[in-house]
């Protein structure tokens, strides 16, 4: 099913944009019917309910009452809301703020975008309820389980120059871990591999190959059997610095998928045990003032 691009002009609600779905070729009699059967996370009789509030729209922006006839290639648009969605015991903090750009203090657990259970408790919903800027976007992600640094930009036409700082490695990005300390680890040092998606979807895992991610290492100080390390990713695959140092024996605390997974997606979270890997510092120069720009998250790590 085709999700084309969110409608420019329709309003946000307590920060969420309407999400955009284009009908398949199918003969349900309703767009209720087809809501009910293709998207069934959300019941019939909350559907239902959406409709009547007014939360399933055309793309002209008026609401679709439950009774409205199915045509085939009609865009219609809705707001995602979760019932019951869990409360996290965090909140997102503004590092910095343009006319341009939106630094935020990313807490553990916490999605950078709406998914899975998260909706109203992500950190882009979060954040356009609090600037008040229905255009933010995030110019680059990390993950849910880490704590730190996001950008996000303000403007839609700005949004691409960000990007392209990452795209292009202008970026200077400090991550902080806690993981055991090892006495054979020379430092500081360099490991690069490959990285492939592993069976499991949310999963990578290093193969023989030709590199495609880079990490320069470094440990700062110890602790008894830990140690606090700082990571300088040069690439940015998805769980690169968990994997890579999984590869070199010293995995970070409280990794719920490395070494193995000990969390499935549906169960309850716990919140006690935050993986210990932040991004802790970003610098680069600016593309659309020209400035130098760095920034330092006031976040922490238990070590």
């Amino acid at each position: 099913m085709a999700r084309p691009a969110r409608h420019a002009q329709l309003p946000t609600r307590d920060g969420v944009s309407a999400s955009c779905v284009a009908l398949p070729a199918g003969d349900w009699p309703t767009v209720l019917d087809f809501l009910s059967e293709r998207m069934g996370s959300v019941t019939r009789a909350q559907w239902t309910e959406r409709m009547r509030q007014g939360l399933v729209l055309a793309s002209q922006g008026h609401a679709l009452p439950p009774e409205q006839a199915f045509l085939p290639g009609q865009r219609i648009y809705y707001y995602r809301h979760l019932y019951n969605e869990p409360q996290l015991p965090v909140q997102a903090h503004i590092v910095f703020e343009d006319e341009h750009l939106l630094v935020a203090d990313k807490p553990h657990f916490m999605p950078v975008t709406p998914t899975g259970r998260y909706v109203q408790q992500s950190l882009l919903v979060q954040l356009k309820r609090m600037s008040g800027c229905t255009e933010l976007s995030p110019v680059h992600r990390i993950d849910r389980e880490t704590a730190g640094l996001v950008l996000l930009s303000k403007r839609p036409q700005d949004r691409d120059a960000y990007q392209a700082l990452f795209r292009n490695r202008q970026v200077r990005k400090h991550y902080l871990a806690v993981a055991p300390w090892r006495a054979d680890l020379v430092q500081p040092r360099t490991h690069a591999s490959r990285l492939t998606e592993d069976n499991s979807f949310f999963r990578m895992r290093e193969v023989p190959g030709e590199p495609n991610s880079e990490t320069h290492l470094q440990m700062l100080r110890t602790e008894g059997e830990r140690a606090l390390y700082q990571l300088e990713p040069v690439t940015g695959k998805r769980h690169q610095l968990r994997v890579h140092m999984l590869s070199l024996g010293a995995p970070i605390e409280g990794d719920q998928f490395y070494p193995q997974v000990l969390r499935g997606p549906d169960e309850a979270e716990d919140c006690s045990h935050p993986l210990q890997l932040l991004a802790a510092r970003i610098a680069f120069k600016d593309p659309v003032t020209g400035q130098e720009r760095s920034f330092t998250s006031a976040l922490t790590l238990n070590l």
